[in-house]
């Protein structure tokens, strides 16, 4: 297949980026903002505007997944859900079962929308929860408990019939006996989806200064967390929610579909402050970016009609090496014909390296990744990248 119908060979999704949050946590180094109040009519608006400029650059294609990322999309009203979705629907063609994911807290008042989103469209939810320990909630920065989570959990599943939420482990304080506790407990709630994350230290966040500082201790050492990841995908795969990619666990066919686009190199626009996107065209792989404030990216809307500020076509080995970086997250590993494709073999030397080291498995025209291999996995992308 050409590399041009990369939609059809992995879909076709819309991402909306919402950066508002009503408390910015230490941790957090996405594209998120605290507002003291937000104009949701110029917002709606705003994304209708990008959705009809984005809906004329790709005709022809079908759209099988919309994803409400943040930010904190459950601050958005649910008639701007609504608005938005009857929008997307008018715009493009949609498969019979379109996967709408929104992003949501489980605090008390976030979660008194949740039927309100679900009469708007909205088919799946994915709560950020990140613990069951109310102290680590409060050094987590988050606003709500873990009686709050469970209560919020109960409304969705009450309204959703896919449910997914979050964790993070290898927090402060935190042992290998706790974390296997916690998941556990996490697995009883579960409905069929569990996105579990180290917790990562990242530059220009509160626990990134901190940590510079030396004033964020009894952080787990590097080998207690691999432990945890080890744990995580035992305990994990004995529940029925094996490891899909590095760390999203799922029943089988419970995967999220929009992220899966993103990992097996489809198509996708993204729409809103801060927001990437994808798009196959006749001359190679455009990507785009779009402004990041979000009051410069609403000037931009109005004033010239797109929130866009770059677009650029992706050479092959630029293609090649972000679906190799992408496609190795997933347990499904990468499609090596389509690498060759795109005018990339990978080094049968190196291959057979990690292939005696058992990081890596080839089944067929499939590269994928071990589980001790998933540890290493920047070690292995740098060994196999393309330049």
């Amino acid at each position: 297949m050409d590399k041009l119908d990369t939609w059809q060979e992995a879909g076709f999704g819309l991402y909306l980026h919402w950066p508002f949050c009503a408390a910015k946590c230490p941790y957090c180094d996405f594209n998120s903002h605290v507002a003291a109040a937000i104009d949701q009519r110029a917002w709606t608006d705003a994304y209708i505007t990008e959705l009809r400029r984005s809906a004329g650059e790709t005709q022809g294609r079908i759209l099988s997944t919309v994803f409400f990322g943040g930010g904190t999309p459950s601050l958005m009203a649910p008639e701007t859900v609504a608005a938005i979705l009857d929008e997307i629907r008018r715009l493009w063609p949609m498969v019979n079962d379109p996967e709408i994911t929104l992003e949501a807290n489980p605090t008390s008042v976030e979660a008194g929308r949740f039927a309100g989103y679900a009469q708007a469209g909205v088919t799946r939810l994915s709560m950020g929860v990140q613990s069951l320990n109310d102290d680590d909630l409060r050094r987590l920065g988050r606003l709500h408990s873990v009686a709050e989570a469970r209560r919020a959990f109960d409304i969705a599943r009450a309204q959703f019939s896919r449910v997914s939420f979050d964790l993070i482990y290898a927090r402060q304080g935190q042992s290998l006996d706790m974390w296997r506790s916690e998941l556990r407990e996490a697995l009883d709630m579960a409905v069929d989806h569990l996105s579990l994350y180290q917790l990562t230290i990242e530059p220009g966040t509160a626990f990134g200064d901190r940590f510079a500082a030396g004033r964020l201790r009894d952080l787990p050492d590097d080998d207690i967390a691999a432990d945890m990841y080890d744990a995580t995908q035992e305990i994990c795969g004995e529940a029925g929610l094996p490891a899909y990619e590095v760390s999203n666990h799922a029943r089988p066919g419970s995967e999220s579909r929009h992220n899966t686009i993103y990992w097996r190199g489809g198509d996708w626009v993204g729409i809103g402050p801060g927001a990437h996107g994808r798009i196959g065209t006749t001359s190679g792989r455009l990507a785009t970016e779009t402004e990041l404030n979000p009051g410069l990216w609403m000037q931009r809307v109005r004033g010239q009609g797109s929130g866009e500020t770059a677009r650029a076509l992706l050479s092959p080995t630029e293609t090649a090496e972000e679906y190799l970086m992408m496609s190795l997250r997933l347990a499904e590993g990468t499609d090596m014909s389509r690498l060759a494709r795109l005018g990339h073999r990978l080094d049968e030397e190196i291959l057979q390296e990690f292939e005696e080291m058992g990081m890596v498995i080839r089944n067929e025209n499939r590269l994928s990744c071990t589980q001790a291999g998933r540890l290493v996995l920047n070690e292995i992308l740098r060994r196999l990248m393309v330049g």
